[in-house]
Order: C-alpha cells, then sequence, then structure tokens
C-alpha cells in the first residue's frame, strides 16, 4: 500500500464497486474505475499495469467470459437454426396439457431445460416466451404467474448445467468435479427454487386469474413447421451435447473442456442445419459478439481482485473476523459469509461467485471448512441476491411474460431465499456437528 497505509484501506476499490452497482453504474466502467484504484493504492506503474492486464487475458475469470461468449454464439446457432424453437414445441406437443398446473409444470421444465443448455437466462427465456405464451394463454395462465415461472424456474438452470458460467466458476474455484458440485450445492439449491418458484406461481394463478389475462391475439398460436433440416439439426445437437457431457465426467474435465463442447455443438449443430462452415463461423462470431462486454469485464475482474490480494486487505479482513469465529464457531462464519455474499455484494453472479470466494478463502483455509460445504455458501451468494431485490433480471423476466406484477416476483424471492438460508444453516450445523 502506498504511503503505508493500513491493509484494510485495500478494500476501497471494493467498496467502490459495490457502490458503483447498487447506483446502477455500467458494470465495465464500475470495474475500470475499480482497477485503476487498485493500481493506484498498491503503487502500480505504467509498465506493471500493461504486464497486469496481459496476465489477466490468461486468467480464470478471461476463460469463464470466453465460456460466456461461446455461449451467446451457441445460443445464436441455435435459434438461427430454429433447434431452440423445436425443443420448445416437441416438449410442449408430447406433455399433452391439459390443466392450468400441467401448463405451469412444463413451462417450468422447458425454462429451466433450455437455461441450463444455454446457460443464461435472458437469453434462453427470450426464445422461450413467443412460443409459450400462447399455449399458457389459451389455459387461462396469467402474465404474473409467468413471470414468476420465468425468473425462477430459469434460474434454477444456472444451479444444474454442466456448462453454465455459475457451475463451470464455483467448481473451477473449489476443485470440485460435476458430480460433487451437483450433490452438495447444484441439486439442493435447484429444488429449493424450483419448489418454491412452483408453489408461489400455483398461489399466483389463483390470486389473479380473473383480474389480469393475456390478449386474445395472444392466444392465437402461430403455426410451426418442423422441417427434416430443422428435425436434423435438433437430433445432432442433442446427440452431440450428450455425447460431449458423458466424455467431460467420465474424464473429469475441468473448467476448460466447456469451450469445446461449445465449439463442437455450435459447428456440428450449424452443418445438420445446412450452413456451411463459413456460415456457422459468422453466426457464431455474430452471436457472441452481443457479449464481448461481459468478456472485457471479467478480463478487467481479474487484477481488481489481485490488487486488492496484494494489498493485504483479505488477510487483515480475516484477523479481525477470526474472534467472531472463534466465539461463534464456524456455522456462525458460514451464515456470516452467506448473508454478506447475498446482501453486501452485486454485480453479475459470476463475479459475486469470485468476490465471495477471494473475501474469505483465508479464512475457509485457516478454519479447514470443506469446499463441498463451501460451495453452497458461494452458490447462494452469487445467485439469490437477485431474488432478493427487484433486479434486471427479475424486471425482464417480467418483461418477457408481459407482466407489471413485481410483488408476486418479490413474494416468490424472499420466500425461497429464507427457505435457503434455513437450509444453509441446518447445512453448516450438521457439517460442523458431523466432523
Amino acid at each position: 500500500m502506498i504511503f503505508d497505509l493500513p491493509a484494510i484501506l485495500g478494500f476501497l476499490p471494493l467498496l467502490l464497486y459495490i457502490v458503483l452497482m447498487f447506483r446502477g453504474t455500467d458494470m465495465n466502467l464500475s470495474v475500470l474505475l475499480c482497477v485503476l484504484l487498485g493500481a493506484v493504492l498498491t503503487g502500480e506503474s505504467l509498465t506493471g499495469f500493461g504486464a497486469t492486464l496481459q496476465g489477466a487475458l490468461s486468467s480464470f475469470l478471461s476463460l469463464i467470459g470466453f465460456i460466456i461468449v461461446l455461449g451467446a454464439g451457441l445460443g445464436e446457432i441455435l435459434t438461427e437454426s430454429k433447434v431452440a424453437q423445436n425443443i420448445v414445441h416437441y416438449v410442449i406437443g408430447r406433455s399433452k396439457i391439459t390443466s392450468q398446473r400441467q401448463a405451469i409444470i412444463v413451462a417450468m421444465f422447458i425454462s429451466t431445460a433450455l437455461v441450463s443448455m444455454l446457460g443464461t437466462l435472458a437469453g434462453s427465456n427470450a426464445i422461450i416466451a413467443p412460443i409459450i405464451i400462447p399455449i399458457v394463454a389459451s389455459l387461462g395462465i396469467t402474465p404474473s404467474t409467468l413471470g414468476v415461472i420465468l425468473h425462477g424456474a430459469g434460474a434454477t438452470g444456472l444451479y444444474i448445467g454442466p456448462f453454465v458460467p455459475p457451475v463451470v466458476t464455483i467448481m473451477g474455484l473449489t476443485g470440485l468435479t460435476y458430480g460433487q458440485f451437483m450433490a452438495t450445492a447444484g441439486i439442493p439449491l435447484a429444488l429449493i427454487v424450483w419448489g418454491s418458484t412452483f408453489f408461489i406461481a400455483c398461489r399466483t394463478q389463483r390470486q389473479t386469474e380473473g383480474k389480469v389475462a393475456y390478449s386474445d391475439a395472444d392466444s392465437a398460436q402461430d403455426a410451426f413447421e418442423i422441417t427434416p433440416q430443422i428435425r436434423r439439426a435438433t437430433i445432432v445437437f442433442l446427440a452431440t451435447m450428450a455425447f460431449m457431457l458423458g466424455y467431460g465426467i467420465m474424464a473429469k474435465s475441468g473448467a476448460s473442456y466447456a469451450i469445446v463442447v461449445m465449439l463442437v455443438a455450435a459447428l456440428a449443430t450449424g452443418a445438420a442445419s445446412g450452413m456451411s462452415l463459413t456460415e456457422a463461423l459468422k453466426t457464431l462470431v455474430r452471436g457472441s459478439s452481443k457479449m464481448y462486454w461481459m468478456f472485457f469485464m471479467f478480463v478487467l475482474f481479474d487484477p481488481f481482485l489481485n490488487y486488492v490480494a496484494k494489498s493485504g486487505a483479505f488477510n487483515a479482513l480475516a484477523g479481525y473476523i477470526q474472534p467472531l469465529i472463534d466465539k461463534g464457531g464456524e456455522v456462525a462464519f458460514l451464515m456470516l459469509s452467506t448473508l454478506i455474499g447475498v446482501f453486501g455484494i452485486s454485480g453479475a453472479g459470476v463475479a459475486q461467485a469470485q468476490i465471495t470466494h477471494e473475501l474469505f478463502l483465508p479464512l475457509v483455509t485457516e478454519n479447514h471448512i470443506s469446499m463441498t460445504i463451501w460451495a453452497l455458501v458461494v452458490l447462494v451468494a452469487c445467485q439469490v441476491t437477485f431474488f432478493v431485490t427487484p433486479t434486471v433480471d427479475m424486471v425482464g423476466q417480467m418483461g418477457l411474460a408481459r407482466s407489471k406484477d413485481i410483488r408476486a416476483m418479490l413474494k416468490n424471492g424472499w420466500c425461497l431465499t429464507i427457505i435457503t438460508f434455513l437450509y444453509v444453516f441446518v447445512r453448516a450445523f450438521l457439517y460442523v456437528h458431523g466432523n
């Protein structure tokens, strides 16, 4: 630290980031300002700053950013080839929906499945909404209900997809395999969110039916013709993903394997849909370019966190909190870190996971906290945030459902948040007393 400032002041860039996020400042601008502040506080030279940025390009966060970019490119190919739409229509056609409860379950399943494959909540539900609205509208499902479904069920896909950014990030941070992550963090949180969403969606339907509704025009379903080309591309996509996933699990592959999966699935699906290799690559790049801003942000996030670590702030915080842990025990620490992650840190989910992990890692290491329980804490910290306040994710899903009922969204958010914290407490208690 410059001028021999106390190490704890190394958290100023992180504090600035949190303030800027809550003010709604552009994410890239926020992170850039934090990087510059961190560089100044640690006395970084201009040449050293350049070397730091060079190193950031090969960092784990940059890898996650590139996976997100490729995921957007794959989504573009699935949209262009009509594979995504075909998957939705196939599920709807096979489910033979006859009741509102069935419609809610099918809509939730479709949203969860597509988000887990594409790795993006907004992008996946944007594909689903125009197709599924006529189906649910014809059965009397209200916009308020569908808003709850798209937000809750869609978010669940981000906890279980093997190549979605939050899952890949937490696996990389904790060193857990996909099976270990799913058993200890992914599946438990997914069940909580899915269960809460289903309950609140059914309750919202009862409360809003007859008060708000889709128009007659919304109930008119457009015909979707499944050509042999679309059918072939769909089969190739699903077969490729199944094979690549199976191979990845057997080979115990790491985060970098997701790049191979995205590229192979995108190019194979593009070829099966009749695209030339050039056309498939252009489509992939066009879709990927939409998420370049996030890749840029993740490149900057690495030096941002490294400057905070270089200042000694993380170790200083560990020294301040350790007496609290000595008094309250590991259960208190796990609950405190979860609370700070959910309510004290804002921003992109992957960034929240990285910050939460780095913030408490010295204490996790010092107290020999198992990565199996820590993975759950990090997942809750980086994902439940988007349910407790009217975030962009929440409002965005309302818009896709054509709903204006923010109260229904918040009811689901707070319901699943309370249940999640209770579950984390029980898991922490059993973990501590089981050791």
